[in-house]
Formats: structure tokens, sequence, C-alpha cells
């Protein structure tokens, strides 16, 4: 457990620009994990990221343990060198035991902005799914992930007949309020998890849907599930149709729709948005404006708040979204407290089976060194002091001492296990420095 280390940032302590800057682009991310795991120099690394979160979950080759891991993640997320303290101000780090306590957090959706949202389990499984077709994750990570997404399933299981909210709920929430006042089609920018679902909610209030995409055949397979029409991005640039909103998550490393576009979607209509006094431009969105309302999941953004205001545009960036969400946060947290206590229980579990199985060669080493000790002072009192003995009696001296060289091993031994539950690495590390350096003295002592 402690080889894996997890360096990240999220809503919780930076903003939607903070996460942006760290955000990997879709069709880079084989060739950044590459270079986040030798600049790392670990074992296994796995990159998530998400419209409010970038994570960076590694394992450090056996024997090793994490550290800090800031720095490093820093330059190979970011393409340079930190400033002073500037990894330690804008990342987060967890190692060991809670790295993967974060993990399961994160999974299970306790750490998300709408708590207990599931959509996270489904990024998770992609960011692992990318990392084994990039050769980046191996056995120790495929374990913990595992055992996050495990962990998530026990909370579908508690949430069963309980619809649990995501941001992708709050914001077809906020299209169908909208609607109230100004009917029309909604288009859905990019397919991912959180259009996928906000489309879903959409379709069953019977909105008229538009799925936009790059790719027109990923549009035609959701626009086929959700009973809309499939657009590719050229066409919604070059001839908008007429949208009450537009929900965007598009992954990309700048706006995917600029001030040309965007002037062409608010020329093509309709409306006028019914933007509350409370969700001004201070707080994620722009001022009351003709056209259809903007909803932005990106990462960066797909659109410029700046150029959207210049176009007249409302537009709900993921600081809106998040600042929603906080309200309903408390009351899902105390829903999913016993999904807490289920986390710990299982984190003792694995804390005591992945000590012991990390112990097990140098337990073995161990009772073999008594075993051998055993052995050669058996043999030397036969060939001295007992050397009179008949086979028989011989061999009843090289049994009694391989019974003895046994009992007297499971004490320690006994006791290691425990303690490498709860000691650090170093602590067992130490005691087998010694036991290696008496043993030492010992074959000295002995030549």
């Amino acid at each position: 457990m402690q080889q894996i280390g997890v360096v990240g940032l999220s809503y919780r302590h930076a903003g939607v620009d903070d996460v942006a800057r760290f955000a990997v682009p879709r069709a880079d991310i084989p060739a950044r994990l590459a270079m986040l795991r030798e600049g790392l120099d670990a074992a296994e690394v796995l990159y998530l990221g998400t419209c409010n979160r970038v994570e960076v979950v590694f394992a450090l080759k056996d024997g090793e343990a994490a550290g800090d891991a800031r720095a490093a993640v820093f330059r190979g997320l970011a393409g340079r060198d930190p400033g002073p303290a500037e990894a330690a101000r804008v990342l987060r780090a967890w190692t060991g035991e809670a790295a993967l306590e974060h993990l399961m957090l994160l999974a299970c959706g306790l750490d998300s902005a709408q708590a207990g949202e599931q959509e996270i389990a489904t990024q998770l499984r992609g960011a692992w799914e990318e990392a084994r077709a990039a050769r980046t994750s191996g056995p120790l990570l495929d374990r913990v992930v595992g055992e996050a997404l495990a962990m998530s399933r026990r909370v579908r299981r508690l949430s069963a007949g309980v619809q649990t909210p995501s941001l992708a709920d709050l914001a077809a929430d906020r299209v169908l309020q909208h609607l109230k006042q100004h009917r029309g089609r909604v288009g859905l920018l990019g397919v991912s998890p959180m259009t996928r679902r906000c489309a879903l909610k959409l379709q069953e209030a019977g909105v008229s849907l538009v799925i936009v995409n790059r790719t027109l055949a990923r549009a035609q397979e959701l626009a086929a599930q959700v009973g809309g029409e499939a657009l590719p991005l050229a066409a919604l640039r070059e001839r908008p149709p007429a949208l009450a909103a537009l929900v965007m998550a598009a992954g990309t490393d700048a706006a995917i729709l600029d001030a040309t576009d965007l002037a062409r979607l608010a020329a093509a209509g309709p409306g006028t948005a019914d933007l509350p006094a409370g969700a001004q431009a201070g707080n994620g969105a722009t001022a009351p404006a003709a056209g259809p309302l903007l909803i932005d999941f990106g990462v960066p953004p797909n659109v410029d708040a700046a150029a959207a205001r210049a176009a007249r545009l409302t537009r709900l960036g993921m600081d809106a979204l998040i600042d929603a969400a906080q309200g309903r946060r408390v009351d899902e947290l105390v829903r999913l407290a016993p999904v807490r206590a289920a986390i710990d229980e299982r984190l003792a579990h694995l804390r005591t089976e992945l000590a012991a199985r990390a112990l097990g060669p140098r337990l073995a080493e161990l009772r073999a060194s008594f075993e051998q000790i055993a052995g050669v002072e058996a043999a030397r009192a036969l060939a001295h002091e007992l050397r009179t003995l008949d086979p028989q009696q011989r061999a009843g001296v090289e049994r009694l001492a391989s019974l003895l060289a046994h009992r007297l091993a499971h004490l320690p031994l006994s006791g290691l296990r425990a303690a490498a539950v709860h000691a650090s690495s170093d602590a067992v590390e130490a005691f087998f420095g010694a036991l290696d350096a008496g043993r030492a003295h010992h074959d000295t002592e002995k030549s």
C-alpha cells in the first residue's frame, strides 16, 4: 500500500481555470501517461480528468514508498517546472493508505461537488481502461482501482430506488426551467457521461434534442438512444439550428466555439434567457441576453465567457453549477454515512492483507534463518558432545532442533505480522536491518 500515490486538484480547493491548466486533451493521454510514468520513476500510472478535477494515480516499484510527487506531476501536466512552492500550493497529494482512501471516496462520489453522483465511477473506469490500453496500469493499480469501483457498486446498491442527483441533473433541471418560458430544441455538444445523463433526463421530459459531436457516428449513436437528431460540429458552426439551450461537455484544449460561431448561434435564436438574479457573471454566468442558454461543462471551457457576453448569450459555467450543488451536499453525505463506514472497514481489511503480502517473503526468510541456525547448532553438537549417539537418537535431536526453530520463530513472526499493519515500512525494514546485522555478526563469530 505504501507504493501508491495520488496527486491532483479539484473544485474543493481550486477554480475551474486552475483545473483547466492541468487538463490533458483526450488524444494526448497515452503519450502523457508515458511521460508521467518516466517523470515519476513509477511502475504504473493513471490519469483521470473530469469537468471539475484532475487526478494522477501512480504506483512505484516494489519496495519503494511513495512520497510527495507534486513537483513531478506539475511538470508532467503543465509542461514546465513549478515556481517556488507553486506545486505545493496548487496540487494536493496523498500516499499509502490515504491515497487508497481518497480513491475510494472519489469513486463513491463522496468527494464530488454533488455528493453521491455516479458519473465519476464511469469516468474512473474509463481512465483505468485508457491506462491499461497504454500499458501504464499493471497489477497494483488494477487491484486498487478495482477495489474503488467495487465500493462504488456498493453505493449503487445502497442507493437502489434513490435518484442520486449529479451536476448533469442540475444542468438538466436548469434547462427545463428555461424551457418553461422559451420553448425550443436543446443541443448537447460532445458525447460524455455528463451529456448522456443530461440527454436521458431531458428525453424523459419530452424535450426535442440535437446531439452534436466532432465525429458524427458518435453523435448518431447517442441520438439513436434518446430519439434526437445528430449533427456534426462543423454544421453547428456554419449553420446552427435554432436552439433554446446548448449543454456542452466536449474534451478540448481550447474553446470549441469562437466569437463567429457564437454570433451565428445567437442569430439563430430563440428568445431571451431568464437567468435568476443571483447567478450573474461573477458566479460563472453572463448577463441575461438574447439567444440560447449555454451550459458549459468543458475543462477548459468550451466557450470563452467574454466571447459569450459579447454575443449576448447567457452562459453558466462549472463554478455556477458547483455552487448550486453545495446546497444538497450535506444531506447526501448524511444519507451516505454507511458508505463512509464501509470504506473504513474495507481499508482495515486491505491494510492487513497487503501488509501480510508485502511481508511474506521476509517472514519466510526469517523462518528459514531460524531453521538454519538450529540445524547448524544441532550438527555441531552431533559432531562433538553428542557424537556418541546412535542413528535413531541423532535423528531425534535433528527433529527436536527443527521443532524448536518453528516454535521459536512463531512469536516474532506473529508480532511482525501485527506490527506491519500499523507500523511504517521504515520501522519494519529497520527490524530486518538489525536482524541481518546480528546474523552477519553471528556468522563472523562462527568462522
